[in-house]
């Protein structure tokens, strides 16, 4: 009897009987690959067959984590305190990008504490790590180093040996296992493997550690299901022309998500940075038009970045809108409110808008520092020296209080702003030790950038732009 086949789209999972162009799940081209079908095990359940299992008392004590710290302390904030033995760790980031990197030099800084740890290398011969590890000063770390692909015999190695307190498998992609016909990194394969090494992680008490592909939508690679499967998933981001790379928690059952740790890349490896804030606005010119400093939070951790905007007039139908760092349905939004409620003229100009630093901002508080960025950018008037901005925008125009505005206004008066432009101040704003001044309406803040007198019915747009 043949086997049968079945057709699975390689970004989303969906499972279709032909194959086709264009996967009518996720909208993926060229992303449907043939797959022989698993052998099916029994439909049939009944009581007849399963065993009684003993149930617990929700209210039963509780064993207290104990952690893996690797002593790098960006990585351990992120983690929540260190790894969890018995958890799984996904790690994902584009190629080049440092994850490799940075896990041998926490898999080297906890056997340098006398735990057992494993490196799984499927992607590299163990040559080019002992050379990696020699130029990060980790020849003498002892690593037990295993070069395979085939998840039983990485299994077998692991079980017969001391059991480790931590395993790094470099990377799931290059994984497989025998019982599947498909090729290594395909829905079957990946999802398979990261089973197979998570239910040992959880038999052995290990913290397992996965390095994970990603797409060029920047997800990690491989079927959804395999975030699910982990208990913690961490993305390494970074842009190719900085050396600032960011470790950032979207899941953790241990911990906060949206932590994030930042680190700088250099010859010698991935060196911590414990002052972010300093770290992005190391080049900040407070006497330039078009900048402004957000004060955001990036999970429990304040961070102060710059925004920059360039507005120009077009010679385009259609104006140019280029956003990095940002949303650019944000600053779609943010343009509409000026214009409407505020009779800011954005029409027939191009926008470009920029985060410095190379992080990417995903809250809304940021509103208040793009606008005031814009405005500056358009009048030719700088914002006001030694201050920060937060708020989130209404589609009426009004400026909403974000949270964590105390810790917020401390990180600033730790850096030595003097003043802070946020939404209508609250109780936890009194003991900022900074000038705060409340920001009811955006038209507030185009009336103190453009020097306009508020009672002066005179709209922006009907003023000469400067430069």
């Amino acid at each position: 009897m043949s086997k049968r086949s079945r057709y699975v789209c390689q970004a989303c999972g969906a499972v279709s009987g032909k194959w086709s162009g264009k996967c009518d799940d996720c909208g993926a081209w060229n992303t449907i690959v043939e797959e022989v079908v698993p052998e099916a095990a029994p439909k049939s359940t009944s009581a007849a067959q399963g065993r009684a299992l003993k149930t617990e008392a929700l209210s039963g004590a509780v064993t207290q984590l104990r952690r893996l710290e690797a002593g790098i302390r960006e990585f351990d904030v992120v983690t929540g305190g260190g790894l969890v033995p018995g958890s799984a760790t996904l790690v994902g980031g584009e190629p080049g990008i440092g994850k490799s990197t940075l896990l041998l030099q926490v898999a080297g800084a906890l056997a340098r504490k006398g735990l057992p740890t494993t490196y799984v290398t499927g992607e590299e011969a163990a040559d080019q790590v002992r050379h990696r590890a020699q130029r990060l000063g980790l020849g003498d770390a002892p690593v037990r180093l295993v070069a395979a692909t085939n998840v039983s015999d990485i299994l077998a190695t692991v079980e017969s040996g001391q059991p480790p307190a931590m395993m790094v498998i470099d990377s799931i992609q290059t994984m497989f296992v025998d019982g599947l016909d498909s090729a290594p990194g395909s829905v079957a394969q990946v999802r398979g493997s990261a089973q197979a090494l998570v239910a040992q992680a959880k038999r052995s008490g290990a913290a397992m550690v996965l390095l994970g592909h990603v797409t060029k939508e920047g997800v990690i690679a491989g079927p959804r299901v395999l975030e699910h499967m982990v208990d913690t998933v961490l993305t390494f981001e970074g842009e190719r022309g900085h050396t600032f790379r960011i470790l950032r928690a979207t899941k953790n059952r241990f911990g906060p998500a949206d932590e994030i740790g930042v680190f700088t890349m250099t010859a010698a490896g991935l060196r911590e940075e414990p002052n972010p804030s300093a770290l992005f606005l190391s080049d900040h010119a407070a006497d330039t038009s078009g900048t402004a400093v957000f004060a955001g939070v990036e999970g429990t951790r304040p961070v102060l970045v710059e925004i920059q905007a360039l507005v120009a007039p077009s010679p385009l139908a259609t104006p140019r809108r280029a956003v990095v760092g940002w949303d650019s349905a944000r600053l779609a939004m943010v343009l509409a409110v000026l214009e409407a409620r505020c009779g800011v003229a954005m029409a027939g100009r191009d926008v470009y808008l920029n985060v410095t630093g190379g992080l990417r901002i995903s809250e809304p508080g940021a509103d208040l520092a793009a606008a005031a960025a814009l405005v500056s950018s358009l009048t030719g008037e700088p914002v006001p020296a030694g201050t920060v901005f937060f708020g989130e925008i209404g589609l009426s125009g009004d400026v909403r209080n974000v949270a964590h505005a105390a810790l917020r206004l401390k990180e600033a008066a730790k850096l030595g702003f003097k003043s802070a432009w946020v939404p209508q101040a609250r109780g936890e704003t009194d003991d900022a030790g900074l000038d705060v001044v409340a920001i009811r309406h955006l038209s507030d803040l185009v009336t103190r950038i453009g020097g306009l007198d508020a009672d002066t019915p005179v709209p922006l747009r009907e003023r000469k732009v400067r430069g």
